[in-house]
């Protein structure tokens, strides 16, 4: 066991450990889901399913979400890499529940009609609002190291890599995921990158305040570790004090 990580701790992170673990369940749940909801559709195709940003991260979510639960219910700490790993991921699901919503809701206004399946409230919006309680959980409990801020940089190098191969893929097939890839729906490649650079500045801001917010509450974590361990050394010097008046 690691030193300093007391029993409240250790409880906790194994509490983590098994809500990491179910949120991987409900994800897998949701990609199974939304596949089958798909394959309902005449033109629906199994590369352009796998194609969207949200299946990705969703799939590299589940991977890191069971990694990580099975190491916290094993080990009272993760590595650092760990956390830079699972902030993120915890921004990937964010950004895709935060775009998706922006879909709906542009529809909505020029009456086009947008199904939200049960697949997809989970894929979009509970999955996401839990990863972020389990991070925000993570940070409180503050007995792993804290996330360096590189991580806001990190987090761009697989939307750029999607987003390359996308744009790729979408010139040949003449198919795109989201409606500010094309075009023809946007304007022209400036509306394009115009919405390119959007999304990477909500990737940026998310993940810099998600940082900072992790920062924070690990210094607040290791001010009340450090105050149980004076409260523990004054009893004890006082116990101590106690037992020389009575001999």
């Amino acid at each position: 066991m690691a030193a300093g990580v007391t029993h409240r701790e250790r409880t906790a992170r194994r509490i983590l450990g098994a809500f990491r673990l179910l949120i991987a369940a409900l994800e897998l749940t949701a990609l199974v889901g939304n596949y089958e909801y798909v394959q309902g559709f005449r033109l629906f195709a199994t590369a352009n399913f796998f194609g969207y940003f949200t299946v990705q991260s969703a799939m590299i979510a589940v991977v890191v979400l069971v990694f990580a639960g099975v190491l916290a219910l094993t080990r009272d700490r993760d590595p650092a890499w760990l956390g830079t790993l699972r902030t993120m991921v915890t921004v990937y699901v964010l950004v895709s529940g935060v775009v998706f919503a922006v879909i709906v809701v542009q529809a909505s206004t020029i009456s086009y009609r947008v199904d939200v399946p049960w697949s997809d409230v989970l894929l979009h919006f509970v999955v996401p609002g839990l990863a972020l309680v389990a991070w925000v959980a993570d940070s409180v409990i503050g007995v792993n190291p804290r996330v360096s801020w590189a991580t806001s940089w990190w987090v761009l190098i697989f939307p750029s890599i999607w987003l390359v191969g996308t744009l790729w893929r979408g010139a040949e097939v003449g198919w795109y995921p989201y409606f500010f890839l094309d075009e023809t729906q946007v304007g022209g490649y400036l509306g394009v990158a115009l919405y390119c650079a959007i999304v990477l500045v909500i990737f940026l801001a998310i993940t810099t305040a998600l940082v900072a917010l992790n920062r924070r509450l690990v210094t607040l974590a290791e001010r009340r570790r450090s105050t149980r361990a004076e409260r523990a050394d004054d009893a004890e010097e006082r116990s101590a004090q106690l037992e020389s008046v009575g001999a």
